[in-house]
């Protein structure tokens, strides 16, 4: 097992589909991110050279960088693991994904009912690769099955270098309000470093988080889309009790910093009128 290694922050960018492209991970980066995430990628289609995938994990060059894949096949997962791995710092794996098509397949977190498969996994894949091998999970498939802290134990057990735990269920989605409690429950369980994932709006809510749970690291999806200034902010607050939030206008130039990075990494044009959305949320004449 490789060690996860010492990120020189405490705040990690999430994977989002759609959203975390290479430009926007760059941008991200730039505004402090200590760590970042490509959108989740198919083992099948890593192997199948699909060109769209292949051009998902594409790396920044500066910083720690992640690839999450998901699947289900065990040989095909360590496969996939393999040739990320040649790039990457970190290979994370997908336990968390609530989309109907990716559970119905038996992937994301549908694997969450199937603690021996996890297992499996983990195991094969971190005996196989000479990067740090991570997992991304949610508490369970429902408030009647929360399993997280037996299964975070099971994966530390197998070889994963570190875990990060979105604590809501399958069930709730990004719904309802995440389980903070849990959090601090798998952290008492494991000795791998533990990333806590959920409701993170604002970096009093991060500062809160490492307090309340305990949890080496905090990542934060929603609250940076269209706005990389969260990690910024983050830092300040950490360092100084305070911090000045950006004016939302300050969001187009940010803007025009990610069409500078999208043009160097040949990023299509549908992708960047998505990030366009996020950028202009909440302005006037903003895209909805």
């Amino acid at each position: 097992m490789s060690s996860f290694p010492k990120l020189p922050g405490k705040i990690i960018l999430a994977p989002m589909a759609g959203v975390t492209d290479v430009a926007f991970r760059a941008l991200c980066k730039k505004y402090g991110a200590a760590l970042t995430v490509t959108e989740f990628v198919s083992a099948d289609a890593i192997l199948r050279d699909n060109f769209k995938t292949l051009r998902m994990i594409r790396l920044e060059e500066k910083g720690f960088c992640a690839v999450q894949i998901f699947g289900c096949e065990v040989e095909k997962i360590v496969e996939a693991a393999k040739i990320c791995a040649k790039t990457a710092d970190i290979i994370d794996f997908n336990l968390g994904c609530p989309a109907p098509h990716v559970v119905n397949a038996g992937m994301g977190s549908a694997l969450l009912e199937d603690e021996e498969k996890v297992v499996q996994i983990v195991s094969a894949v971190s005996r196989s690769i000479n990067k740090p091998f991570t997992v991304k999970l949610r508490a369970g498939v429902s408030k009647k099955a929360v399993n997280a802290v037996q299964l975070a134990r099971r994966i530390e057990a197998a070889g994963a270098s570190a875990i990060c735990i979105h604590a809501r269920t399958r069930e709730e989605g990004y719904s309802g309000k995440a389980d903070w409690t849990l959090i601090k429950e798998v952290k008492n369980a494991v000795s791998i470093p533990v990333i806590g994932n959920g409701d993170v709006r604002t970096p009093q809510d991060a500062w809160a988080m490492l307090k309340e749970t305990g949890c080496d690291y905090v990542m934060i999806g929603r609250a940076a889309m269209g706005n990389p200034f969260i990690f910024e902010e983050c830092k300040e607050f950490f360092e100084k009790g305070s911090y000045i939030k950006r004016a939302c206008e300050e969001k187009i130039g940010a803007f025009f910093e990610y069409l500078e990075l999208a043009q160097k990494y040949e990023i299509d044009f549908s992708t960047k009128r998505l990030q366009a959305q996020f950028f202009t949320k909440g302005l006037k004449g903003g895209l909805s």
